[in-house]
């Protein structure tokens, strides 16, 4: 059983490595924090925006260690027409606060941590946000998905993305709250 676990992990973190190398929207400088390093991405650009406009600047430059699913430019795009900026609205700050930290876990959950939690809950884990819903994390296809509360999936593009406050796994989804 041993073993069969050690190449689980293996793989996933094989999976993670290939998609970092295939897919690097975000480089990092492990001195910066994540939004400081956000910022200077464009694939996360909107991400950055809506981080501005809900006023979690000073909390996801905290200390940390924050685990962040960071949804691309795309990921954002891909949402119904309209949606993103009416989020953006200064009336619905309280919303896109929710929202965004759906996409926050306290800790530093590393690819690596990721694939023995998923291993551990047999084949998925619950991980707890900071806005306090659980996302449901799976690995399908060799990639880990991230699965909200109303049922929807994100596929982790990028892994391991480390900051000096925490990492952050770049996703192609943006993940709802059921609230």
């Amino acid at each position: 059983m041993g073993s069969i676990c050690m190449n689980f992990t293996r793989q996933l973190l094989a999976s993670f490595m290939l998609l970092a190398l295939f897919c690097a929207p975000l480089q990092a400088d492990e001195s910066k924090t994540i939004v400081a390093n956000a910022a200077e991405t464009d694939a996360l650009s909107t991400l950055v925006a809506a981080v501005k406009a809900a006023d979690l600047v000073e909390t996801l430059n905290g200390e940390g260690p924050f685990t962040v699913f960071a949804p691309t430019n795309d990921a954002f795009a891909a949402l119904p027409a309209g949606t993103v900026e009416m989020l953006l609205k200064p009336e619905n700050k309280e919303k896109l606060q929710k929202i965004l930290t759906y996409h926050v876990v306290p800790g530093k959950a590393t690819a690596e941590v990721v694939g023995q939690l998923i291993e551990q809950g047999g084949g998925h884990a619950k991980v707890t946000t900071v806005q306090g819903e659980e996302l449901t994390l799976r690995v399908k296809d060799g990639k880990v998905t991230v699965t909200d509360a109303k049922g929807n999936s994100a596929t982790v593009v990028q892994a391991d993305v480390m900051n000096s406050n925490g990492v952050v796994h770049v996703i192609d989804a943006v993940l709802m709250p059921s609230k």
